[in-house]
């Protein structure tokens, strides 16, 4: 199976948003009882068409090679610019990335990351920042094998 890696248009809106609503229910509504699981449905078209047309935002789809070009995963990352208090750091926020179940661990994940890294350093951004939960180790791993470390650390508490 061949896999080729797309820059996201207006049209793919619908079928981004349906995998980013599978993120949503299997990543924050397994591991954050707060997370709001349908937030996709309601306000996803609008946030990723903004995000499409964003020139400091990068929207990917994985697609099969074939003339279907079924979406099996998606990957957005946006630019931060530097502040006030690091005005020298742009950063590539890796903010959603899902492949679809069964075509895990078949080099998709990381063909998403490659062209994140690659697009990023091209838009002038000099580290590479992702967040995910403690809880999922088959995400810890993939990034952690593309050289992603740990940076901060935000720990939890319920009241």
């Amino acid at each position: 199976m061949t896999i080729r890696i797309t820059h996201a248009v207006t049209s793919d809106v619908d079928a981004l948003v349906s995998s980013v609503a599978a993120l949503f229910a299997e990543d924050g509504g397994t591991h954050d009882p707060y997370m709001d699981t349908s937030w996709p449905d309601r306000h996803g078209a609008a946030f990723y068409a903004g995000a499409i047309n964003d020139t400091d935002s990068l929207v990917l789809l994985a697609k099969h090679d074939d003339a279907a070009g079924v979406i099996i995963g998606h990957l957005v990352d946006r630019l931060k610019r530097g502040n006030p208090l690091r005005p020298h750091a742009v950063t590539a926020i890796l903010e959603s990335m899902r492949v679809t179940e069964n075509h895990r661990r078949q080099g998709t994940g990381s063909a998403l990351i490659a062209e994140f890294l690659r697009w990023s350093d091209d838009h002038g951004a000099n580290q590479a920042i992702v967040t995910a939960f403690a809880a999922n180790d088959t995400a810890m791993s993939l990034y952690q094998a593309h050289s992603f470390a740990p940076f901060e650390m935000t720990l939890h508490r319920p009241l």
